[in-house]
């Protein structure tokens, strides 16, 4: 009775944690090497498993066919996928004995698909959570085992709420792991019908839209926040990083969209739907606890575009 852990970030070293704690053979773990330019924040699976002596195997040295080969040779009775990044292919599903399962940062059918927390926040949900399923060909389609929801907060970010879900997560894969291994776990289908699906993110992505209402714009900043690379907007110029703001709905129109308003040491821009407070800012390639208050960079009458 073994898995093998494809994973990678703290939800792959929370896998691992609680099947090495429930006595669950894990015989490989497959992961990532890390990304030099990607601003890592999370634990390394590769360094968890390496002090459990678990073998450690980098999919960017596998090919589809030494992929195959290796899981056919380890013949776990279960694959267990927590954060790995790349889809796995139905041959090598079709290997582990019991199951192939993925663990995902939605309550599924809704936000298949990537980067769940980060749209999750953007779309303004109040409740999210994560979903231990099986895996099919298509992304996030197969039968539920299992879910736990979490509440999503109005000030959360995107990191907030992936805190949230790590204590979940584990919660989860601790009741329904014996289960899974013992043949006795549930296996609810998913209605397809109710499915929406997103794909990844790019930094560019995070461009405000000042003609977009307050609220909108808001959230886009929760779901791109640190240690996501920002949302931002332009200033004579230059990229402008806005880490945190506040709304103001409805009151009097001050000029275009992107317009700068004035208030003593306060700074509010005018949106397509009211106005939206500056709280944190950055140039481009700063972060929140390098910023600077939007007073000292923001005048009257400027125009974020």
């Amino acid at each position: 009775m073994s898995v093998v852990l494809f994973g990678y970030h703290n939800m792959g070293c929370i896998a691992l944690k609680v099947l090495t704690e429930l006595g669950i053979p894990v015989n490989a773990v497959v992961t990532h090497r890390d990304d030099p330019n990607e601003n890592r924040w999370f634990e390394s699976l590769a360094e968890k498993a390496g002090e459990k002596k678990i073998p450690v195997h980098y999919s960017e040295d596998l090919d589809s066919p030494g992929l195959l080969a290796l899981v056919r040779t380890l013949a776990p009775e279960v694959l267990l996928s927590c954060y790995y990044r790349h889809m796995i292919s139905e041959k090598v599903l079709a290997v582990p004995r019991r199951a192939a399962l993925n663990l995902h940062g939605s309550l599924l059918p809704r936000y298949r698909g990537r980067c769940p927390v980060n749209w999750q926040i953007l779309h303004g949900e109040t409740v999210g959570g994560v979903t231990l399923h099986h895996m099919v060909r298509q992304a996030d389609a197969g039968d539920i085992v299992g879910q736990r929801a979490v509440a999503i907060a109005p000030d959360d970010t995107a990191y907030a709420l992936f805190r949230k879900l790590e204590p979940a997560a584990e919660e989860l894969l601790r009741e329904m792991m014996p289960r899974v291994m013992e043949g006795t776990a549930p296996r609810i289908p998913q209605d397809h019908s109710l499915a929406d699906y997103f794909g990844g993110r790019r930094p560019e992505d995070g461009r405000i839209d000042w003609e977009w209402p307050a609220g909108r714009i808001y959230n886009l900043i929760r779901a791109v926040a640190w240690p996501y690379p920002g949302a931002f907007s332009i200033l004579d110029g230059k990229k402008i990083l806005v880490w945190w703001g506040e709304v103001r709905e409805g009151g009097e129109t001050h000029g275009p969209p992107g317009t700068v308003t004035a208030v003593g040491e306060e700074r509010w821009v005018q949106t397509g739907e009211g106005r939206l407070k500056l709280v944190t800012l950055s140039w481009e390639g700063g972060s929140p606890d390098r910023g600077f208050p939007p007073h000292e960079v923001l005048r009257e009458g400027d125009r974020l575009l």
